[in-house]
């Protein structure tokens, strides 16, 4: 058989240590045809020199930092394959791995594909095997440091992390990518959730294997993106009917958000959030009437994956406790509120 065409899409940013073996990895994949496409949103250092030398890849330069998600946009406007695969600049690929999750993606009804994510320094150890969906918005890796045996089984999940994931391209340009608006954070997210609305499923592949160099940053720069992020995906993914029976959850989310914000120092940051929605207000709205008007599943549908228990990769924060028993209560109630069909 004529192996996939595909076009691996890969972002350089900072120091990028691993980028050279990163991209190196993608070019050495079994069983696809596959062309690099790397994003050079401000290296610094000598990675991008490195790969730009390697046949198979293109580099391309936009003019200012574009961000994850933006950088993302720029590379897939370039693609040749008729698979997209996104692959973290410090993720090692195993030969086999972008095979997997592409034949998976170009299934009926899968709308995308993960690999099965590895601490690179314990590739026993899950970094994510999917990423859950909270019912006000919140996500994180899903799995972080449980065995890997335990994740060994194909599972539906409720979100793709950005590390490695495939999608065909067709549909990808349907869904018009990520948002650029939203630079960082939370657009893998979005993603999904869109994916489902449309009538897709999303697939975890156990035995496609990346090693992730995984760090968890809690610069205040990421905390302001995702909570803004997490707010821009519910106020345009979610119906009206569903943000007007969460709206109190959410609303009690928004004042311990505040409060965690306020201990952890970044208060000012999550204002910030606040402020760029309303500046922003004519953007949100023309954005939400867009996903309002393409989706084909309401959100009752979609609620069968989210959660209401938030299980962070951190140590939580207090009261998390009392925040999860509020949340299962009100999830258990409001839940056959929400539109079915």
């Amino acid at each position: 058989m004529t192996p996939p065409l595909v076009t691996a899409v890969m972002l350089a940013y900072g120091a990028e240590p691993w980028l050279a073996d990163a991209a190196r990895a993608v070019l050495a994949s079994n069983d696809v045809e596959v062309d690099l496409v790397v994003v050079d949103n401000g290296c610094t250092g000598d990675g991008v020199e490195v790969v730009k030398g390697l046949a198979g890849v293109r580099v391309l330069r936009p003019e200012e930092n574009t961000g994850y998600s933006g950088g993302c946009r720029v590379g897939a406007a370039e693609a040749t394959g008729d698979f997209l695969v996104f692959v973290n600049s410090d993720a090692i690929v195993e030969p086999d791995a972008l095979a997997k999750i592409v034949a998976v993606a170009a299934e009926d009804g899968v709308g995308a594909a993960m690999a099965s994510i590895r601490l690179a320094d314990r590739p026993d150890t899950i970094n994510t095997s999917g990423n859950p969906l909270h019912f006000t918005g919140l996500s994180w890796a899903g799995g972080n440091g449980e065995p890997a045996s335990q994740h060994m089984q194909r599972t539906t999940v409720p979100s793709v992390s950005g590390c490695c994931f495939a999608m065909r391209a067709e549909v990808w340009r349907r869904l018009d990518g990520f948002a650029a608006e939203y630079f960082a954070y939370h657009e893998d997210t979005e993603l999904s959730l869109r994916l489902w609305q449309q009538g897709f499923r999303i697939e975890y592949v156990p035995d496609a294997v990346v090693r992730h160099y995984y760090e968890f940053s809690r610069n205040t720069l990421k905390l302001y993106l995702v909570e803004r992020n997490r707010l821009i995906t519910l106020l345009t993914a979610y119906e009206g009917r569903t943000l007007a029976v969460l709206a109190p959850m959410l609303l009690t989310t928004e004042v311990a958000m505040l409060a965690a914000s306020v201990a952890g120092g970044w208060g000012r940051q999550k204002v910030r959030g606040w402020g760029w929605l309303w500046s922003n207000r004519g953007w949100l709205r023309a954005r939400r009437r867009q996903l309002q008007s393409e989706r084909r599943v309401p959100d009752g549908v979609v609620a069968k994956l989210m959660t209401a228990r938030v299980a962070l990769n951190e140590a939580a924060p207090p009261g998390m406790g009392l925040f999860n028993l509020l949340a299962g209560a009100y999830w258990k109630l409001s839940r056959p509120l929400l539109k079915r069909s």
